[in-house]
């Protein structure tokens, strides 16, 4: 079904000018926007997409493919980015301080940087282009992961045409994990541009169209509020009797496999919070929280969502690591929104105070270029549908 970079592209490949196999993108050719999972086999079938293991089923999300660690981890003493004369091998070359074995598991420890060629290679058209960004799993876990291609001065973009390897960078933060060949800890997703596109164009709907389909289909419950982007708010008056709001995570505790699903307890890894009675929580510098946002959310079938952050120049603390969300997340039979956004959250250098009701994120929706045949929560590997307050499915 895959065949490794190398490999002979095959009879529905053309030669360009130089001689050099390229996939012929005529049957890629189709309507703009993110592609969802039926057009992501097509890259498969077509060899644009391309892995040294045969794929599997559960990769293919409503509008991304999971992407899977390779053999080895390489230790570096910091992250890097490749530029544009270099490739990422070139680098860890020079950068490399240990190469671990990832074949039958291996710890990465907290605190250290990992670089991993993933099994997935890339042969793109120039009209289409990629944007990865961590699983849910992986940002709850405080797992710090970024996609880096060859040649690049960006990290989780590859540009249309590109052709070679992916790696990931992975920095665990809060716990140790166990990883393998296999493991999937960020995931990518598809653009199709068209020839009026430059690489600049803008894809998010503006607040206006946001605010005429929010007017079709319920976007969130409560007050629609649109910056950019559809604005979510920090939830702090606690969730069920307990009147939890969130969790924190210890300092000192075992590892975690990446690919045991409930098999921790909740209560070696977090610590709970309850409200307060002035509804503020203070951010300890340094230390990792999960929250939760005051609303409840969808998004449609036709459309994907990313959350971004409300305003970068804040500074004072990070609140995702995990950004996309699928068609159908959130989706209720009555049409009414049914899930909370759950926020990953980090201060940085100084104490900082959140008050409920304080918008913290906000989405960005973008088009799809079909709907997917198959949407969040239909499909087998949809562990956060209908959520409030909900850790990582490692935890039972």
């Amino acid at each position: 079904m895959t065949a490794d970079l190398p490999a002979d592209l095959g009879d529905d490949d053309d030669l360009d000018l130089a001689g050099v196999r390229r996939p012929r993108t005529g049957k890629l050719s189709g309507k703009t926007g993110l592609l969802p999972r039926q057009e992501i086999r097509k890259l498969v079938r077509r060899k644009v997409l391309r892995a040294s293991q045969d794929f599997a089923e559960g990769q293919f999300q409503p509008a991304s493919l999971d992407l899977r660690l390779g053999a080895k981890a390489y230790r570096v003493r910091a992250s890097f980015l490749p530029g544009r004369a270099s490739t990422v091998e070139d680098k860890l070359s020079e950068l490399q301080n240990d190469v671990i074995d990832l074949e039958r598991g291996a710890v990465l420890e907290k605190g250290c940087v990992y670089v991993v060629e993933l099994l997935e290679h890339l042969a793109l058209p120039e009209s289409i282009s990629a944007v990865a960004n961590p699983k849910s799993s992986t940002g709850r876990l405080d797992v710090f992961t970024r996609l880096i291609a060859d040649n690049s001065e960006v990290f989780d973009h590859v540009a249309g045409g590109y052709q070679g390897r992916l790696y990931a960078e992975i920095s665990p933060r809060s716990f140790s994990i166990k990883a393998r060949t296999g493991s999937r800890l960020n995931q990518l997703r598809f653009r199709r541009r068209n020839s009026q596109h430059g690489a600049l164009a803008e894809f998010r709907l503006s607040d206006r169209d946001l605010r005429e389909l929010h007017d079709r289909v319920t976007l969130v419950e409560g007050e629609f509020q649109a910056r950019h982007g559809l604005l979510l708010h920090i939830e702090l008056g606690g969730f069920g009797r307990e009147r939890l709001v969130g969790y924190r995570a210890q300092r000192h505790t075992d590892i975690i496999d990446l690919d045991e699903v409930g098999a921790y307890r909740l209560g070696d890894y977090w610590e709970g919070i309850t409200a307060r009675s002035d509804k503020r929580l203070i951010l300890d510098p340094n230390e990792f929280y999960i929250l939760a946002s005051k609303e409840r959310l969808q998004i449609p079938p036709q459309y994907a969502a990313e959350m971004v952050p409300i305003d970068p120049s804040m500074g004072e603390f990070r609140v995702h690591y995990a950004g996309f969300f699928d068609p159908g997340f959130g989706c209720t039979p009555g049409g009414q929104p049914g899930s909370r956004g759950v926020l990953e959250v980090r201060s940085h250098e100084v104490p900082f105070i959140l008050e409920d009701g304080q918008t913290v994120c906000r989405l960005a929706y973008e088009p799809m270029a079909e709907e997917p045949d198959g949407l969040y929560g239909q499909i087998g590997t949809s562990n956060y549908q209908g959520q409030d307050l909900k850790l990582s499915k490692h935890f039972r």
